[in-house]
């Protein structure tokens, strides 16, 4: 999930599976906190203000029911709970306590991803569909694009020749290539019209100099959406 930089509070007594998740949950562009126990978790929770909670069941000073019990009351963040018990006993309580999902150890980290993006979309909707490239906020829901926190007053065309270099920062975009993703494989007129709505778009974006979209020579444009 390419996405909106939620933000993840993983809570375990084991510290290899806290480093575990903390580095791969940032691979995936989440930003992440850890604690050792629910009681470090409570304190961290409303500064950190967490998206979702990932807490083991098993952990000293306070248990992961206990923490279940008391999120809500300063968080509506999901909460999926990892634990190496697995009766059904044990995934009923937890889900009694406050917990939205359960996954046993030992766990596919694909599994969790895929977990945790499902309780996420469920959750915040308006978010789910948000991505950050550099300075750029891709949002799909609302079909919008804001440039360093100002909204970009985009045409659906302007919208969409934003977000085809929006997926491809860095890369040098053909005229053909933007013709065939934009305006369609069975467009039939003229190519220059490419020329004509990169002008738009760095009107837009006041890119007098043509910093954010580059035009190199002989081989299309780029996008360089991490400037300042």
């Amino acid at each position: 999930m390419a996405s909106f930089s939620f933000r993840i509070l993983v809570v375990d007594d084991d510290l290899s599976i806290r480093q575990m998740l903390d580095l791969g949950l940032r691979k995936e562009g989440y930003i992440v906190k850890t604690a050792a126990n629910g009681q470090i978790a409570l304190d961290l929770i409303p500064d950190f203000d967490p998206h979702l909670i990932i807490l083991d069941l098993m952990m000293p000073v306070m248990d992961g029911n206990s923490l279940c019990q008391a999120v809500p009351e300063i968080s509506q963040a999901p909460m999926i709970m990892l634990t190496a018990k697995n009766s059904a006993t044990d995934i009923v309580i937890g889900l009694r306590q406050g917990a939205n999902d359960y996954l046993t150890k030992p766990f596919h980290f694909e599994e969790l991803l895929a977990r945790i993006e499902v309780q996420l979309r469920n959750r915040y909707p308006e978010l789910a569909g948000q991505h950050t490239i550099g300075a750029f906020c891709l949002d799909e829901a609302h079909h919008s694009i804001t440039l360093n926190n100002c909204s970009l007053p985009l045409s659906p065309t302007e919208y969409k020749l934003l977000t085809y270099m929006l997926w491809n920062p860095g890369r040098i975009l053909s005229k053909n290539s933007i013709l065939n993703h934009v305006w369609g494989y069975d467009f039939e007129g003229e190519d220059n019209i490419v020329e004509v709505y990169v002008r738009y778009l760095r009107d837009k974006l006041g890119d007098k100099e043509h910093r954010w979209i580059e035009t190199v020579r002989g081989a299309g444009y780029r996008l360089n959406p991490a400037l300042k």
